[in-house]
């Protein structure tokens, strides 16, 4: 069969990867650093300077109640100078065993919420141009709420209970600007069988 058809199989004999021939590091902060590489192609070229930019392993998820309520919470997003509608999550701390415990506990410190079960759904990149760093993605069940949020000192978040109904709106809407947070969401619902993709 034509290459042309299937464009994938030619693909998969292609290496493609560049060699990296030399690292520094411009910026080394606790959840933030910037790699300056000078890298060389299969075809010999010479890629100098090349910027990657760090951070932590990231999870987040579509967090649903026992009583079928999406769980989404609203916080200020200084970058971007506006309040923001988002799912829970955040990184991946060294104390967690795995991906779903640092799931849950991120859930329970923003909501205050347990789950009865964690799907996972897959892993994206924010900008696989730049950033070297994963968002693992989760779809929670039979959220009850156990205690009270457990907020960082730089946190303010506000939890919301939505309807699916209401959910769907606001995608609709464009209302939810965090990229990331829209797929987890998409993979959530078609997981649930709310959409098709």
């Amino acid at each position: 069969m034509s290459d042309l058809k299937h464009p994938d199989r030619q693909r998969e004999t292609i290496d493609m990867s560049w060699k990296t021939l030399s690292s520094e590091y411009l910026f080394n902060d606790q959840w933030f650093k910037v790699r300056k590489e000078k890298c060389i192609t299969p075809q010999g070229k010479i890629v100098d300077p090349y910027y990657v930019y760090e951070f932590s392993t990231w999870v987040g998820a579509l967090p649903v109640t026992e009583d079928g309520k999406i769980i989404m919470v609203r916080q200020y997003r200084h970058a971007l100078g506006e309040i923001c509608i988002e799912i829970p999550g955040g990184c991946v701390d060294d104390s967690d065993k795995n991906l779903e415990e640092s799931v849950a506990r991120e859930l329970k410190e923003e909501t205050g919420y347990s789950f009865s079960k964690f799907e996972y759904l897959g892993r994206i990149s924010p900008n696989p141009s730049t950033n070297s760093n994963l968002l693992h993605m989760f779809l929670a069940r039979g959220g009850k709420k156990v205690a009270e949020q457990k907020l960082d000192g730089n946190e303010e978040i506000e939890v919301m209970l939505l309807s699916m109904e209401e959910l769907k709106q606001l995608l609709r809407e464009n209302k939810i600007v965090q990229a990331m947070h829209v797929s987890c969401i998409l993979y959530a619902l078609e997981r649930m069988g709310e959409i098709k993709i």
